[in-house]
Formats: structure tokens, C-alpha cells, sequence
């Protein structure tokens, strides 16, 4: 059985922000505000680049809680269950460097704020994240958490794929019974040991995530 349907979702190829921000106040821009929280190896905007997104008309979505907003569209989905494989999340993310006036507005603001470098240095970013379950009365584990970030959108387009086309072609009843029959295979390993097992065994590559946004 597989119950997941693929949210047909596609990146901007378009890695950057060119408006610049309409009407700041200067004092704001002097303090710690505008970098306030900034993420430099995920996808959460800082209370800057949130503002830069509104100017460029690109929707901001909540990403667990308010104080984490995200550039991000939903991937695959499935209708509400209890039991067997649920999905935990599934979405692709994007992260967005600076051109034109805007970038020329942040090189005025880092004369008033050299925190504001942060923001000026972001390289644009691509990433897809998934993660099902799968829980019964007696049985609870992950069967699969992948993510994947990267700075060419063709590249993790083309691991978007390829996972797409993996994912489709499963039998999440059979893939739940082996590896439960594997289960002393993985089941002990750490973090990174058995994201690496689950990879090799659902044959897809391994996990690349937490790539630090800013340019060398």
C-alpha cells in the first residue's frame, strides 16, 4: 500500500531578492533587530530578510512556531490516519540572497550596522525534507527521514526526483515488514549511522542538510 500523493510544487530558480525595503526606521536598523535569531545553516528568516520577502510578494509560511518563518511549499501529502505509515512533515524549502537595490540598500545599512553583513553574505539555498512514520499498538519507529540542501536549485531538483520516483514505486506494507524484520540491524544506531542504513537501504543518497548559508 502507498497512500501518499505528491504535491506538484516546484523551487523559484530565481535565488534572490532585488526590491528594496520601502520605509524602515533607521533606529531599528541601528540595533540588533533586524538580524535578531538569524539561522545560518536552515531556512528561518530573520525579522529582515521576513521584510524583504514581503516587498517582493513572496508568501512567508509558520514553520513549527511563529518566531520561525520560512520560505516553503508543501510536498507530499496523505489523509489523516492513526496508525500504520503517517507522515510526519514533507515540504521543500528555499532561501534567498540579494541583487540590484537591494543589495545596494544593504551595503548602506551595513555603514549603520555591520550585523547586517549576515544578511548582505546569504548564498541562495534549495532544500527538501521528509519524514514518515510508522506506529501500530505494538510497533512505533521512523521508516524513512530524509533531507537535502543545496546551492544549485538543478542539483536538489534532480534529488527531488529521483526521491519522487523512489517513493512512488514502494509497498509501504512490505517495506514496514522488512524492516521490522531488520530491526537489530539499525535500530541501535545513532543519528547519522542510521539515516545512512535507511539510505543505502531505500537506495537514495545520503542525507545532506544543514548547509551555512553565507558566501566565502
Amino acid at each position: 500500500m502507498n497512500d501518499l500523493q505528491i504535491s506538484h510544487t516546484i523551487f523559484n530558480p530565481n535565488g534572490f531578492w532585488s526590491k528594496p525595503i520601502q520605509n524602515v526606521d533607521l533606529s531599528w536598523i541601528k540595533s540588533q533587530g533586524p538580524t535578531y535569531l538569524f539561522d545560518q545553516n536552515g531556512y528561518d528568516l530573520c525579522p529582515l530578510e521576513q521584510l524583504y520577502a514581503k516587498e517582493n510578494d513572496v508568501p512567508l509560511v509558520v514553520h513549527r512556531s511563529e518566531k520561525h518563518l520560512t520560505l516553503q511549499q508543501p510536498w507530499f501529502s496523505q489523509e489523516e490516519k492513526l496508525s500504520g505509515c503517517v507522515l510526519n512533515h514533507s515540504m521543500i524549502f528555499e532561501r534567498k540572497g540579494y541583487t540590484g537595490t537591494a543589495l545596494q540598500q544593504l551595503d548602506e545599512w551595513i555603514k549603520l550596522n555591520p550585523l547586517i553583513q549576515k544578511v548582505k553574505h546569504i548564498e541562495p539555498k534549495w532544500g527538501i525534507d521528509f519524514s514518515l512514520d510508522y506506529v501500530d499498538e505494538k510497533e512505533c519507529f521512523e521508516v524513512l527521514h530524509f533531507e537535502y540542501d543545496g546551492f544549485s536549485v538543478q542539483e536538489v531538483l534532480d534529488v527531488k526526483q529521483m526521491f519522487e520516483n523512489k517513493i512512488n514505486k514502494l509497498d509501504f506494507d512490505k517495506v514496514v515488514k522488512d524492516l521490522i524484520d531488520k530491526k537489530e540491524e539499525w535500530i541501535n544506531l545513532e543519528f547519522f549511522e542510521q539515516s545512512e542504513w535507511k539510505c543505502k537501504y531505500f537506495g537514495i543518497p545520503n542525507e545532506r542538510f544543514k548547509m551555512v548559508v553565507w558566501q566565502q
